[in-house]
């Protein structure tokens, strides 16, 4: 059995030892961004069965996107640290995974627009921060370019007035259903009144994020990045007390 090694190190090692050499001395950024939980750092030998392998994005030029796919496709071993260069899953056909684009096209992909020509107040409220979190967060390992950490500054963190108004927003949303996990008790819905306390216990842990200027995950990951927090060590046991109490009292 293939030995589990997380995928931010395999995809280093992919990149420094097989994809750098197939195009040295064209101008390039190679990063380890977007969807996965790899990219994040929280996956375990558990991902390894649904899309996970060696795999990167490769950032050239428009001019140089034909030559670079075919030096990519051509050059590519049939393994690499025993784990297969080439595979899919699900529709995604079987074929290499080093992603060869501009670094505008991936941008439209993953966000729908370029941030590079400007945010919109609109752009920033509609854009799920799972989305921003796959710009942000995992490796660049090279920016030739000079495109993706500009990029990835400027997206770090919401302007100051965007960031005011969403803390309102979550407060809000708090506030709006706090009481209703006593009024659910006192009319023996004891099932609503768990639903209500697991949907407060979300909304706090949202909350956090946004205290501490982090983008919050999608649910899979949403418990694990919050233990990362600093605010953790204070909210989470009372959270977990709620969750587990057996009646309102």
């Amino acid at each position: 059995m293939t030995a589990f090694v997380p995928g931010r190190e395999l995809a280093r090692a992919y990149y420094v030892e097989v994809v750098e050499p197939l195009v040295r001395g064209v101008p390039h950024s190679a990063t380890f961004l977007g969807w996965g939980s790899d990219v994040v750092g929280f996956d375990t030998e558990r991902s390894t069965d649904h899309g996970w392998g060696p795999r990167l994005q490769l950032f050239v030029r428009a001019e140089d996107v034909d030559d670079v796919r075919s030096r990519i496709d051509r050059g590519l071993p049939d393994e690499f640290g025993d784990w297969p260069t080439r595979f899919g899953w699900d529709e995604v056909p079987v074929t290499n995974q080093v992603t060869v684009m501009t670094f505008g096209a991936w941008l439209e992909r993953q966000l729908g627009f370029d941030p590079r020509e400007g945010m919109s107040t609109v752009d920033w409220l509609t854009t799920p921060q799972q989305l921003l979190l796959e710009v942000t967060g995992g490796l660049v390992f090279h920016d030739g370019l000079e495109e993706a950490e500009p990029v990835r500054a400027a997206l770090s963190w919401y302007p100051h007035d965007v960031w005011r108004w969403l803390v309102g927003c979550q407060w809000w949303r708090i506030e709006h259903e706090e009481s209703f996990l006593g009024r659910t008790a006192q009319v023996g819905d004891e099932l609503g009144s768990r639903v209500i306390a697991a949907r407060l216990a979300r909304d706090i842990i949202r909350l956090c994020f946004l205290f501490e200027r982090r983008y919050a995950p999608y649910s899979k990951w949403l418990g694990s990045a919050f233990a990362q927090l600093d605010s953790s060590a204070d909210v989470g046991p009372g959270l977990e007390r709620m969750l587990g109490a057996h009646d309102f009292a």
